[in-house]
């Protein structure tokens, strides 16, 4: 039976979710639209394709999103036959889009509270590095709840640092794109 879900299969979470499945680990995947392009790249590593949250979360322990922006996030976990109504108690989301501090924040509060652990972890390495599996993630959370997902952090990424409590992870993720933009 998975033990993970991964949502959201576009360019950098259908890679990522194909290294879940290169590495053996159970792994139902969802996408908003489907057929998509990224459904039969994941489906090809050997992740497991369903056709709602609900069948995607509600036997897994670990659950990742990586949709494009923070309504989407909000959708996601928190609509009609989202996330949060099919979850089990003390499941752990781990939200790899970009959505920003103060939306990372306010959902780390939000999913306490109902008995979710979350982790926000915006990555940086493009597609180049969703596929290589070399990604940096940049993670805000608990030291606990990073260590409890980081052997899992491992297989899609290289450089993987909790830098502090939730939003950490957005805000340095923000200076990295500063930095990058710098450079160039």
């Amino acid at each position: 039976m998975p033990k993970h879900a991964f949502l959201g299969m576009g360019i950098m979470g259908a890679s990522m979710a194909a290294n879940l499945g290169r590495s053996a680990l159970k792994t139902n995947i969802w996408n908003r639209t489907n057929p998509s392009p990224g459904i039969q790249i994941a489906k090809r590593a050997g992740c497991n394709v369903v056709k709602s949250i609900e069948e995607a979360v509600n036997s897994v322990d670990f659950i990742f999103t990586c949709v494009s922006d923070a309504p989407d996030v909000e959708k996601v976990l928190f609509s009609s036959g989202g996330v949060v109504e099919n979850a089990r108690k003390g499941s752990l989301i781990i939200d790899f889009s970009t959505i920003g501090t103060k939306a990372a924040k306010s959902l780390g509060r939000r999913l306490k509270q109902i008995g979710l652990r979350f982790l926000d972890a915006p990555v940086s390495g493009g597609q180049v590095g969703a596929k290589a599996g070399t990604l940096t993630i940049m993670v805000g959370g608990s030291q606990e709840t990073f260590d409890t997902v980081k052997p899992l952090f491992d297989l899609m990424g290289k450089n993987i640092t909790l830098v502090g409590e939730n939003g950490a992870g957005q805000t340095a993720k923000v200076a990295n794109q500063i930095i990058v933009a710098l450079t160039i």
